[in-house]
Parts: C-alpha cells; structure tokens; sequence
C-alpha cells in the first residue's frame, strides 16, 4: 500500500452546497446509493445546548414514496433518516471527517407518527468524543417549534481507522 495516498475526506462523496438561511445540503454524488432514496438533505448547525453540547439538525422532506398505508412516514425511513444524520452532523462538529466509519449501535423509540408533505427533522446532540468514538442523542420532529415528536434517538458511531 502506498502511504502517500490518502484516503478521499467523506465530503468528496457529498455535496455540501450553501442552501440557505444556514443550511447546507448533505446529497451523495452517486444517485445508485442508499441515501438517494431520501434525498434531498440538507443540515445546519443549532446553537449549542444549554450546557453547550454541540447541536445540528438534518432535514428531509418526505413524500408519498416514503409513506406507509396509513399516509405516515413509514418507520424505516425515519430509522434510515436517524442513521445518516448521526453521519452529517458528526461531520458539522468537525467529529467526522474522513473514512467508513460506522455505526455501533442505534436505540430509537417511536413515540408518534411522521407526516409527509411536510419538513421532518433529525436534531442531533453530540454527548461525548473520544479517539475512536462518537456518541450522539436526539428527536426526530416535525411543526413550527418541534411541538410534534416523532422519535427519540440514541446512537454510537466508531471512527474510521486512520492508516
């Protein structure tokens, strides 16, 4: 293995595009990937929490095609929208910057229905790094002002080794 090759940084796979009032898209390059199945994406860091742990939200929009045949957000896409934006928001505190890193372990409890058709957020609190870990808690929401709850989260991501 050649040493002098680094590994490409995980935003060479991204687009990360000024969208606007903040945000910034979080769009694989490659369409035949998962993640296209919810795009678009886009992230935004939050004003840290009260007792200044880093915070960032990821947003998708869903649509009929994420829908269940009750006219809700179907589970797996919100699971699917919790995993990535464990990912992009890590990557917003600067946790994350390069490689496959993966995820360790992902707790979630649904707690009411997502709608479609209109904005869902995944607000995304980073608890704790470490040198190889990253561990992460929040809400999934949906309303002005987050009133609508639709999953709580807890999840680990192990760093990608650096060689």
């Amino acid at each position: 293995m050649n040493d002098s090759i680094e590994e490409p940084k995980r935003r060479d796979n991204f687009s990360a595009e000024e969208v606007g009032d903040g945000w910034v898209s979080w769009n694989l390059k490659d369409p035949s990937r998962f993640n296209s199945f919810i795009e678009p994406l886009s992230v935004r860091v939050e004003a840290p929490t009260p007792d200044g742990r880093p915070c960032a939200r990821v947003r998708m929009l869903p649509q009929r095609k994420h829908s269940n045949l009750g006219d809700n957000v179907h589970g797996a896409v919100t699971l699917a929208l919790v995993d990535i934006a464990l990912f992009a928001a890590s990557h917003q505190f600067g946790a994350l910057d390069a490689g496959h890193s993966v995820t360790l372990d992902l707790s979630t409890q649904f707690v009411g229905a997502g709608r479609t058709g209109e904005p869902m957020d995944a607000v995304v609190e980073l608890v704790r790094e470490t040198g190889r870990l990253i561990f992460l808690r929040g809400l999934v929401v949906q309303g002005a002002g987050d009133e609508h709850i639709v999953l709580s989260f807890a999840g680990t991501i192990r760093k990608a080794s650096k060689r």
